[in-house]
């Protein structure tokens, strides 16, 4: 299987977010069941199917957390040699040549994507864009309503 590429930062988060789901929600889950169990008819026990279907989801989700760990590359951007190139896990300073706005952007992956965060996936058109390009280098990206150009004003390796 191929090799998911994600930052040492998205993987403590999903090893957190596994340590939790072990030993936090899952036994307060079990413990649910249980008191569920010990209140009589299972058929038309609301609160026995409920919690069933919490556990369901729950174990789905660390399964799921287990194999995106089992199968990641964890990139440490701090390791790096130190370069104005862009590449995965750098921090990206752009400003929109059209309207002179400045956003920044980190290169993650997939799962670690969050616009809001300004974390943006290493797969989109944008990132895409900016693998392999350097400091002062403007790119163009198509958008729907034309083309874009952004220039590069700054590479953090942080």
């Amino acid at each position: 299987m191929n090799k998911i590429p994600m930052t040492a930062e998205g993987a403590a988060q999903l090893k957190e977010e596994l340590h939790n789901l072990k030993s936090i929600e899952r036994p307060k889950v079990v413990s649910a069941i249980k008191e569920a169990r010990e209140k009589g008819d299972l058929k038309e026990n609301a609160e026995y199917h409920a919690a069933r279907e919490q556990q369901s989801f729950m174990e789905g989700r660390i399964k799921d957390i287990e194999a995106k760990i089992s199968n990641a590359e964890i990139i440490d951007i701090k390791n790096m040699p130190k370069s104005t190139r862009v590449i995965f896990g750098s921090t990206v300073v752009l400003i929109n040549l059209d309207d002179e706005k400045k956003v920044t952007y980190k290169l993650v992956g997939e799962d670690e994507a969050d616009l809001k965060q300004g974390k943006i996936s290493i797969t989109s058109p944008l990132a895409r864009s900016l693998i392999g390009k350097e400091q002062d280098d403007i790119i163009e990206l198509k958008m729907p309503n034309g083309i874009t150009e952004y220039e590069i004003t700054k590479v953090k390796y942080e």
